[in-house]
């Protein structure tokens, strides 16, 4: 007889089994309802955080489009003023002292050399005329305006330093926003689709040296009004350089007109001397010739009378042979006596204004040594200071173009040259 198997377990009842459903149904309500606010709240989280990741988005993207905008118009400011700078150092290098210095070169040449030509002077010539005197000013002058373009020069390079320290900085200055623009434009061009975006470790750190916008911009600032300085600095310095270059220049040019003019002066002066002299001269030659010839006629004339006393004195002599009486002292007797005193006398006169007549000769030789003497002096003084007027002309004509004139005029002139003009004097 077949059995009942019965499956062994725990057995529910119905009333367990209606309850068990319910909690099942209740349970997956609740699940449903909690799943259902978890994606609405997960629907309204999203389109806050996307809206929110879109406006930070925006608002990082506009804060980089600004800041790019801010450095590059502070580059374009430091570009302005590096081209300012560079100017006003081109200019500062290219400075007319330095340029007026070295021209001081060649007028202090010049004033040395005629005071050295002027030491060849002899004698009596060798005064401190109106001409040496203003050449030693020239000199004074010219060492003077030379000490204050250098000092000028010196104030330039200085200034100079300054200025490039400045644009030193400019410079750096201009490198580092030129850096930063370029971060900044990849850092505005970057996107969820770049290749090369990725996590970063401790990418919120502050780095160390960041400074705050102020700082930044006072830095920038600085810079720019440091060298905004630095040029006004360097142009006033100019605008002084040039003042006392016009000012030193015109008072050179005044001392070189008052030297050429004493020095002009000066030449005329020895050429009227010269001329007065060589005019001496020729009337000591005459007047040396008549008095050689008038001791010749005193020497002939003194012979003669010699002769002529010499013939009374034999007469004399030989009327002392008359025998007895006829050596009596008749008129002819007396008229040979009172010849010989007369005779003796006038030798003695003519013997005396002979050896007046040799001391005067004497006298006009001696004055002709010394003319001639001084013709020397005078026409080495005239030759030494026509030098001095040869080389002062390469002081308002260039050397190259003076030296073609002068070897063309010595070649082509054809007039006869006096020998106050060319310096062929006679030394005698």
């Amino acid at each position: 007889m077949a059995t009942l198997s019965v499956k062994p377990g725990q057995r529910f009842a119905v009333p367990d089994w209606h309850t068990n459903s319910h909690l099942i149904s209740a349970d997956a309500e609740r699940q449903r309802s909690a799943s259902h606010r978890v994606r609405q709240e997960a629907r309204a989280l999203r389109n806050e955080t996307n809206n929110q990741t879109k406006w930070d988005e925006h608002d990082n993207q506009t804060r980089l489009a600004e800041r790019i905008s801010s450095v590059n118009r502070w580059k374009e400011t430091l570009d302005k003023c590096l081209a300012d700078i560079d100017v006003e150092i081109d200019a500062l290098v290219k400075e007319a002292a330095e340029r007026a210095l070295q021209a001081k070169n060649l007028p202090l040449d010049v004033a040395i050399e005629c005071l050295t030509l002027r030491e060849s002077r002899r004698a009596i010539d060798v005064v401190r005329d109106p001409v040496e005197e203003e050449l030693h000013k020239e000199v004074k002058g010219i060492e003077k305006a030379k000490r204050e373009l250098q000092q000028r020069v010196n104030e330039a390079f200085e200034q100079l330093c300054r200025l490039q320290e400045a644009r030193q900085q400019l410079s750096c200055d201009h490198r580092r926003k030129m850096e930063a623009l370029e971060i900044d434009r990849v850092c505005l061009s970057l996107s969820v689709n770049s290749p090369n975006i990725s996590f970063k470790v401790n990418p919120t750190r502050v780095p160390d040296g960041s400074t705050s916008v102020d700082e930044w911009e006072q830095t920038s600032q600085f810079n720019k009004e440091r060298a905004e300085a630095e040029m006004k600095a360097a142009s006033g310095l100019r605008a002084a350089a040039t003042l006392a270059i016009a000012q030193t220049d015109n008072e050179l040019e005044a001392q070189r007109v008052a030297t050429e003019f004493a020095l002009r002066k000066r030449i005329r002066d020895l050429e009227r001397a010269y001329d007065e002299l060589k005019w001496q001269e020729q009337n000591i030659l005459e007047e040396i010739a008549e008095m050689e010839e008038d001791i010749r006629r005193l020497e002939e004339d003194l012979q003669r009378k010699t002769q002529d006393l010499k013939v009374a004195h034999t007469r004399l002599e030989t009327r002392t042979s008359r025998p007895g009486v006829e050596r009596c002292r008749d008129q002819v007797q007396y008229g040979l006596t009172a010849e010989v005193q007369q005779l003796g006398a006038t030798i003695r006169a003519l013997g005396q204004k002979l050896a007046e007549s040799q001391d005067a000769l004497d006298a006009l030789y001696r004055q002709l040594h010394r003319i001639q003497t001084d013709v020397g002096y005078k026409a080495n003084s005239l030759v030494l200071d026509n030098k001095c007027m040869d080389s002062r002309r390469k002081l308002v004509v260039p050397a190259e173009k003076f030296a073609r004139e002068l070897d063309t005029f010595n070649q082509t002139t054809n007039r006869a040259r006096s020998p106050l003009k060319n310096g062929q004097l006679d030394l005698a």
